[in-house]
């Protein structure tokens, strides 16, 4: 993520100036005012995942607006899809207005005009209409409308929002484009879903939301220390046989992917100065290894180095420490 907007590095009316030529060069012509105040305070972060872009971004209330006139100048054809993290957020577009909060998403498209107002904080994620397996004019259907973030597939897509933005520190280069086809899989999902046109999207881009959602389970359930196999495969009606396949075709397998992401979560922990003072076992059982004598043998085996030194040595030099070990 860089930041290439921030209100601390301006002052009064200019911060609002800047901000607008910021959005207008990310992601198109639009007109803002800033509500009950004349000094306008956010930020804006923003990540290219190829075709994809992911932004993160906080503004005091302000009001949007794109006019036929701005899109004139400038059209990108883009859909974008907006994930609140606080405050409200209002949109109307083609007719349709809607109120959407955290746990929430809204699509609105850059062809039209809208309206919007504003106040927290939100992700987008935004990319070319042509790149939706499902035409423009489906799309459209869905604009402006409240959409749930906060179970199914949506849920799924608000998940990756946050990881993408949290976690972008532990990408490379080449990871960015594969994040982007993730991201598109779970728009496309999501549109899908809601218009039930689940068989216009492409056999490839069902198959990666489907790891991207058996992922995300494993992931919510590592504190399980009975997740099998079997419950992963029952839980999203497939046979064990099928869940291999649909994980050796991402050159994975199922219980090395569990494995890794607890050893993960619990090095994670150890190295949380927060968590100093929680006893590694608890630690341990926390990402599901309930023998502390199985993590031991499990977190050496993968890092070279038993829980309780990387600890030390991680709390005592945490920069230098993570950075040799990431």
């Amino acid at each position: 993520m860089e930041r290439v907007f921030d209100s601390e590095n301006f002052t009064g009316q200019e911060a609002l100036d800047a901000w607008t030529e910021v959005t207008q060069r990310s992601l198109m012509p639009k007109s803002f005012r800033a509500v009950d105040s004349d000094v306008f305070c956010g930020w804006f972060d923003e990540m290219s995942l190829g075709p994809v872009q992911v932004s993160s971004m906080a503004y005091s209330p302000i009001t949007t607006s794109r006019t036929p006139k701005l899109i004139r100048v400038s059209d990108p054809e883009c859909l974008h899809v907006v994930a609140p993290r606080s405050g409200p957020h209002f949109i109307e577009q083609n007719g349709h207005s809607t109120l959407v909060r955290p746990g929430e998403l809204v699509l609105f498209g850059s062809s039209r005009p809208f309206e919007s107002y504003a106040i927290g904080t939100a992700l987008l994620m935004q990319f070319p209409f042509a790149l939706l397996p499902l035409s423009a004019r489906h799309a459209d259907r869905l604009v402006a409308r409240r959409l749930p973030g906060d179970r199914g597939i949506g849920q799924l897509l608000v998940d990756y929002l946050v990881r993408v933005t949290d976690d972008h520190t532990h990408y490379t280069p080449a990871d960015m484009p594969r994040l982007g086809t993730i991201g598109l899989d779970l728009a496309a999902a999501v549109l899908a879903h809601h218009l039930e046109r689940e068989d216009e999207v492409p056999a490839d881009s069902r198959q990666r939301a489907l790891y991207t959602r058996v992922t995300s389970f494993i992931r919510h359930h590592l504190g399980d220390p009975t997740l099998s196999v079997d419950d992963i495969a029952a839980a999203h009606h497939l046979s064990v046989r099928s869940l291999h396949r649909l994980f050796q075709a991402h050159g994975a397998s199922v219980r090395a992917s569990i494995r890794e992401q607890r050893l993960e979560g619990c090095r994670r922990d150890l190295g949380d100065p927060a968590q100093r003072h929680v006893p590694i076992r608890a630690i341990a059982a926390r990402w599901g290894y309930l023998r502390p004598a199985d993590f031991t043998r499990a977190f050496r085996s993968a890092y070279g180095v038993a829980p309780v030194d990387y600890r030390q040595q991680a709390l005592q030099d945490p920069v230098a420490y993570k950075t040799a070990r990431t």
